[in-house]
């Protein structure tokens, strides 16, 4: 399998877990309604815009991304899956987006975040109005947090 595939092979319950907790804090769905075709895990994975979450560490690594997040970042599923998600930010931005999280962290979800970010060659880019929410379990067990953006520029 093509390492940039192999996202997919994310269990279906993460997915479920993404999808599921969005819609808690959102009311909205993540992917449109799959009607039969395919699996949860396969249309995040494809999805035209960038999902990406990460788990409760202490210093909480990245545990999902998806093709466009991979693009993106301009890295593989197994450098992305060892990754600290505070190493997707630059060292000045950390704080800032400490403070978000915390935010997210008190009110189940936001849906403006702003920030700017750096993939894993130095090039950076900046996030507009991003979703952030917390990934809630069905029994209400906190597990990490997600986000889901389309918009992005480039500022190389």
């Amino acid at each position: 399998m093509d390492k940039q595939r192999t996202g997919v092979g994310a269990t279906e319950a993460h997915s479920w877990l993404l999808a599921g907790s969005f819609k808690k804090w959102t009311g909205k769905e993540l992917v449109p309604s799959l009607e039969g075709e395919g699996s949860l895990s396969e249309a995040l994975f494809e999805a035209p815009f960038v999902i990406l979450s990460h788990g409760t560490e202490a210093d909480p690594v990245l545990n999902y991304g998806n093709a466009a997040a991979l693009q993106l970042w301009e890295i593989t599923w197994e450098e992305l899956t060892s990754t600290p998600s505070r190493l997707t930010a630059e060292p000045m931005e950390r704080a800032e987006r400490d403070r978000f999280f915390e935010q997210v962290t008190a009110n189940g979800f936001v849906d403006n975040y702003t920030g700017i970010r750096i993939s894993q060659s130095g090039r950076r880019f900046y996030i507009v109005n991003a979703i952030v929410w917390n990934l809630i379990d069905d029994a209400g067990v906190y597990r990490g947090q997600a986000a889901a953006f389309t918009e992005y520029k480039y500022l190389d």
